[in-house]
């Protein structure tokens, strides 16, 4: 598919579509759809995340395989190694890692805000460490810019300054002015036609700050807009106030994207909310620690309970992980070290929360959202 360009018909400001297909009533849910120039993402999405470029243990195939549409890959750490030029001169990133289906770019803000000893933030940029080898380096919204355009993702996120929870009020309005001027000058450097610049909305657990930060980046007229710092340590009920703060001026007609989210909960709470996108390393992580999601809660199949225990994964799942392997099998892969054990329960994860998601998506359509909500805050405690 070649270049699309317009989040409406017509409109050709930038490189991306967005429709909404179907609405919930007595929500803000909706189903829609993402056109890009590498495929049609369908919305609510869960985005596996492939930090190297790689979503760990895990190929391309097999994304293809789960029903994965678009991949998110980590500006930072590809900006370390291999590096945006190697990878733009190795055709971009979808060619580099195999992937032709959609890719979003983080800006690398979350990751350098994370290094805490290791940088320090003014209003120009950030100085920072390499975690890799100690080298320093300097990153501005513009850099952050060139970086994504190198790397060749379909959406590229602005340079944000991401604050953790707790933190003191008059930082977390400074942080979100910062992130608000940081991101005017990414729009202003922002030259790849073929890639649509998404804005962050920052502003912390604070309603008002939220408001303030969303409604400055709604006037910016990003084709997009994530909604970055939660589920960064904060309680639920402030969570969702904040997003519901964020959401509520931010335009209709554009896509929305909550950073870091990813659990089924969360999912439908948010999606209920108005959130199209979501992103999030848990799946793969927990699985690395022997957990797996069901369909009647985690379980962690390394435990000694599951040793005898044939059964698969999820008995409701479909997956060929669940189709082929027992709960027994996988624990002693886990409990021996054998690379197979990790791959197969991060390869039930990431395909249960792609089902999770079309399932959320297909009660929008069909009118039963309101009865697929209150299902899952019968299971995960989210009522």
């Amino acid at each position: 598919m070649g270049t699309i360009r317009g989040s409406r018909e017509g409109d050709p400001s930038v490189a991306i579509i967005f429709r909404v297909v179907a609405r919930a009533p007595s929500s803000l849910a909706r189903a829609g759809e993402i056109i890009t120039p590498h495929g049609v993402i369908q919305t609510p999405v869960f985005m596996p995340v492939g930090t190297q470029g790689s979503v760990k243990g895990i190929s391309p195939d097999e994304l293809l395989e789960m029903g994965a549409e678009m991949v998110l890959a980590n500006t930072y750490h590809l900006y370390l190694r291999p590096g945006a030029d190697l990878v733009r001169d190795a055709g971009g990133l979808h060619a580099f890692m195999n992937w032709h289906r959609g890719i979003l770019t983080d800006s690398g803000g979350f990751q350098v805000a994370s290094l805490a000893d290791l940088r320090s933030i003014t209003d120009d940029g950030v100085e920072f460490r390499s975690h890799i080898d100690g080298s320093r380096h300097f990153l501005t919204p513009e850099r952050a810019v060139a970086i994504q355009e190198a790397l060749g993702a379909d959406i590229a996120m602005a340079f944000d300054e991401c604050v953790r929870y707790p933190a003191d009020r008059d930082y977390v309005r400074d942080a979100m002015r910062r992130t608000t001027e940081w991101a005017k000058r990414c729009k202003a450097a922002h030259r790849r036609e073929d890639q649509a610049l998404f804005g962050i909305v920052q502003g912390g657990v604070f309603p008002d700050l939220r408001e303030q930060s969303a409604r400055a980046l709604a006037d910016m007229d990003f084709p997009g807009y994530g909604i970055g710092g939660l589920s960064v340590g904060e309680p639920k009920d402030l969570m969702f106030e904040a997003l519901e703060h964020a959401v509520a001026h931010l335009p209709e007609d554009r896509p929305r994207y909550l950073m870091g989210v990813g659990t089924p909960g969360d999912f439908i709470e948010s999606v209920s909310r108005g959130v199209d996108m979501f992103d999030c390393v848990l799946p793969t992580r927990i699985a690395r620690h022997g957990t797996a999601f069901t369909s009647a809660g985690r379980i962690i199949v390394r435990d000694a309970a599951y040793a005898r225990d044939f059964s698969p994964l999820d008995p409701e799942c479909d997956c060929r992980v669940c189709r082929s392997y027992t709960r027994a099998y996988i624990r002693h892969l886990l409990k021996a070290g054998e690379m197979l054990g990790l791959r197969l329960v991060s390869y039930h994860n990431l395909y249960f929360l792609i089902r999770v998601m079309r399932r959320i998506r297909a009660s929008i359509i069909d009118g039963t959202f309101k009865e697929t909500r209150q299902e899952f805050g019968d299971i995960c405690g989210t009522k």
